[in-house]
């Protein structure tokens, strides 16, 4: 679309960008920059115009499009294939019908708004429109089974790196994949496997992250709002949604280079962000209730728990729910 082409003229540019100029090199009419200019004022961008000198961006709306994180992803793969969606039913569920049609490592699915958002063990993920960032990314890593269980830790480990970019704190995991801040929810993963044939060879895998923004107690509901909080509520002023995706791809795509090779790495930082070490927590497996302390990650990202009767048990993501520690799951 032009108006995002002219947008990321405007982004890249450090200073007044020519309409000639513009033109020139999109291709079209100086009037079709002009209406571009005018459509992405109307949409909120202030961009200022001076005779002879041409036009000058100076500020820009809380707004997720490609032309927004154009220069942010440069030499990245994740975000190559970029996709901007008003509303989508969940962008993992997105990713997954493009992936099944031969989607390239990289395709990245943002949406403003997403209508059946998920979480694991099929649970929802509230997801109102301008108030949070809903990503997904496709990969396609050659790699073990065992070794495509850690991903859910690592993607935990490069959200949390992404916020500390953008925001200046670092929040903490719960184990296994939920960000959170003082007890609260900040940021959910989902990371879905898809399998070729009968067989057991991966054959993609989606990686989907929700970051409540600026969500206000009335926006998560009465249920929702005392356990879950949002980067506006945390902060004076919450950050912009495609400053704070840029950042995650970019974390994200760092990822993807070093996995799985950079294990060692990631376990220590999991280690020091998982805030469910040394808690009391109750484990759900089928039928099955039983409590415990949290007391290591394992080699594989997996919670070892002590039983009341001094037991050791390695508790598996896949199987159980682990219950209790902050009120919530």
């Amino acid at each position: 679309m032009l108006r995002e082409d002219v947008l990321k003229l405007l982004k890249e540019g450090e200073g007044p960008q020519s309409g000639e100029e513009m033109s020139q090199r999109l291709g079209v009419s100086r009037a079709a920059v002009w209406k571009a200019v005018s459509a992405l004022r109307d949409e909120g961008y202030l961009i200022s115009s001076a005779p002879n000198r041409g036009y000058r961006l100076e500020a820009s709306p809380d707004r997720i499009s490609a032309g927004e994180l154009a220069g942010s992803l440069a030499g990245c793969v994740l975000g190559r294939e970029l996709i901007c969606l008003d509303t989508v039913d969940s962008t993992n569920s997105e990713i997954k019908r493009r992936a099944l049609e031969g989607a390239a490592e990289g395709l990245t699915v943002l949406a403003d708004q997403q209508t059946a958002g998920r979480g694991r063990r099929g649970r929802g993920f509230v997801s109102p429109a301008g108030k949070g960032l809903y990503l997904s990314v496709l990969l396609r890593p050659e790699s073990a089974l065992r070794e495509l269980l850690w991903l859910t830790a690592w993607t935990g480990v490069a959200v949390c790196d992404a916020v500390e970019e953008v925001c200046g704190f670092r929040p903490g995991i719960k184990w296994t994949n939920d960000i959170v801040w003082n007890g609260r929810k900040l940021c959910g993963i989902l990371t879905e496997l898809g399998m070729e044939g009968e067989g057991v060879q991966p054959q993609y895998v989606v990686i989907g992250v929700g970051i409540n923004v600026s969500q206000t107690a009335e926006d998560f509901g009465p249920e929702v709002a005392p356990l879950a909080v949002s980067l506006g509520e945390i902060l004076e002023h919450p950050p912009r949604r495609a400053e704070l995706a840029a950042a995650l791809l970019r974390s994200l795509d760092t990822l993807r280079a070093e996995f799985p090779r950079s294990r060692e790495r990631y376990l220590e930082q999991y280690r020091r962000d998982c805030v469910t070490l040394g808690k009391e927590v109750r484990i759900l497996r089928g039928s099955e209730s039983w409590a415990g302390v949290a007391e290591e990650i394992d080699e594989d990202f997996q919670l070892v728990v002590r039983r009341s009767d001094g037991r050791r048990e390695i508790v598996n993501a896949g199987e159980v729910s682990v219950r209790g520690m902050l009120g919530y799951v």
